[in-house]
């Protein structure tokens, strides 16, 4: 699936925005997709490297299923080589890996362990499920199946090709805008910024619930001015798009800035609202008070949040308990 054969046993992936042309014993760029004599094979099909319980807050999810559960799965590999990976560790792998790190689930496997933990979603992250997308869209279609939803959480670099055969079985989604230059893209994750910009425009054409997250990193994005941007492109796309504006924490290679500043995301808030965003949420600082939910039209506290916990929920019925108001999401 999503590639194409060239010549000279050569083929070109699809799967991603990189659509990769990979000669004979050669990986993309992801280090997870070898061409075996003209054949594009995965190599993570079903080896989960992490898995586990989550609450639906941390992918973050705030206005989808709040409170609920979501059974987590990763494979290794990504498409990005993020200068800060918070997951460096699982995500980035060496193209002469020969034995891919993980253990074997199979989709069933995978649908099993929800079932067993009362999740009512699965969610594909920790690294990027792009790259697994085979083993992903099987799970999806089983966990579909048995009742359960499921979710992305992804760096936006999927092909439109492989986002429309995925939207048919995903039904809320979570995507990284981490800049708005596209030379922050390819300076700081080897990527480039439109085909990010098109996959979140994609995904409300194809009515997919979705939330954005920007980790806010101190030098690289953190100016009013392209904070402001992102906020502008967000609400352009929809005021409904939930923005979750994260503080930043050395990781990986990056480890010489300082975390952001708790005034920069205060003030980041600002900006999402007054561009016009609803639901404008700060990540990282629990209980700073900007992780709750409010009404976007009288103002009322709907979900008081500490961290991913939810301390009260007072949304009935998808409407505001005050004032009736439709409030966006699925609840």
């Amino acid at each position: 699936m999503f590639y194409e054969k060239l010549a000279g046993d050569k083929v070109k992936c699809h799967l991603c925005n990189h659509f990769c042309t990979i000669a004979p014993g050669k990986r993309g760029i992801c280090s997870v997709r070898e061409n075996r004599k003209g054949v594009l094979y995965s190599l993570v099909y079903g080896r989960v490297i992490a898995s586990g319980v989550d609450p639906i807050e941390k992918k973050p999810l705030f206005n989808f299923l709040p409170g609920t559960e979501s059974f987590s799965i990763a494979t290794a590999g990504c498409n990005f080589k993020c200068r800060w990976c918070q997951n460096w560790n699982i995500s980035q792998i060496s193209m002469t890996t020969k034995e891919i790190p993980g253990h074997d689930m199979t989709p069933a496997d995978v649908v099993w362990s929800a079932t067993q933990h009362d999740c009512k979603t699965i969610a594909y992250t920790y690294t990027e499920p792009t790259v697994f997308t085979e083993f992903a869209l099987d799970v999806m279609k089983l966990a579909h199946k048995s009742g359960i939803k499921n979710v992305f959480v992804s760096n936006g670099y999927t092909s439109e090709e492989a986002l429309s055969e995925i939207s048919q079985y995903l039904d809320a989604g979570n995507i990284d805008l981490k800049a708005f230059r596209d030379e922050t893209y390819r300076k700081m994750c080897g990527a480039r910024l439109e085909p990010v910009l098109d996959t979140i425009r994609r995904y409300k054409e194809l009515r997919l619930w979705l939330e954005v997250t920007t980790l806010v990193v101190p030098s690289v994005n953190d100016s009013e001015e392209e904070l402001r941007e992102i906020a502008r492109f967000v609400a352009d796309v929809d005021v409904a798009i939930p923005w979750h504006i994260s503080q930043f924490y050395p990781q990986h290679r990056f480890l010489d800035a300082p975390p952001t500043p708790v005034g920069i995301l205060h003030r980041a808030r600002e900006i999402g609202i007054e561009e016009g965003l609803r639901y404008v949420y700060e990540g990282n600082i629990p209980g700073m008070g900007n992780e709750n939910t409010y009404c976007y039209h009288c103002k009322e506290l709907l979900i008081k949040r500490f961290g991913f916990n939810i301390i009260e929920n007072r949304i009935k019925d998808g409407k505001c308990f005050n004032c009736g108001a439709e409030i966006d999401g699925i609840f």
